[in-house]
């Protein structure tokens, strides 16, 4: 079976390197020199690893293939998977990959708010992308406490996400606070006081 491991961002610098968003939590095993990707779309590989190195939080590879700035633009978006029989234990069943998720719905209880685009693996912490109904892009911290069901059988993602987060959540909030508030006269019983008083006086008037 094939793994996405990893999705190619920018160039990085002349010589044909290029950044990457990892997306196995066993980088240090995957990303050595020599491992070879199969790449989608397939006319960008495959690719072999030429060297690998951290740049601080970000990792850059360098390719056989590649040896210019601009070869390594035609890269940008690319998928990279590996050929593997069977899972690691570092990629078992509990963890999710991109492809994975791309295109599930995004459902806050029974409505559904937008679509999953893409995932951010992050030292500290995963988000997921959203591209909401609206069109804009929402990240989505990816724990179980924001994200408690992930169903790809089913092909949505269940999400509990902080007020204001989505517009639905936003609206629900205002029909909440409405139902909540206790109906007021004051302000019309005080008007229909006034012009009670008034139609009085001028009753008395009328009689002297």
């Amino acid at each position: 079976m094939q793994l996405q491991v990893a999705r190619i961002g920018k160039p990085h610098g002349i010589r044909g390197e290029v950044t990457v968003q990892v997306l196995t939590d066993a980088p240090g095993d995957r990303f050595t020199a020599g491992t070879q990707f199969v790449v989608e779309p397939a006319t960008a590989g495959p690719l072999t690893i030429l060297s690998a190195r951290w740049n601080k939080d970000i990792l850059l590879l360098a390719f056989e293939e590649i040896e210019t700035r601009n070869e390594a633009e035609t890269l940008r978006g690319a998928k990279l998977f590996v050929e593997t029989e069977e899972l690691d234990d570092d990629d078992d069943d509990e963890g999710w990959y991109e492809h994975e998720l791309e295109g599930l719905e995004v459902r806050v209880g029974d409505q559904v708010v937008g679509k999953v685009s893409g995932l951010h693996t992050l030292p500290v912490q995963d988000l997921l992308v959203v591209t909401a109904n609206d069109g804009k892009e929402v990240l989505i911290p990816f724990v179980e406490q924001i994200v408690p069901e992930v169903n790809v059988g089913e092909g949505y993602v269940l999400v509990t996400p902080p007020p204001g987060l989505f517009e639905v959540n936003a609206e629900d909030e205002a029909k909440a606070e409405t139902k909540a508030k206790p109906a007021s006269a004051g302000p019309a019983d005080a008007s229909v006081s006034a012009d009670a008083s008034d139609n009085t006086g001028d009753n008395t008037g009328d009689n002297a």
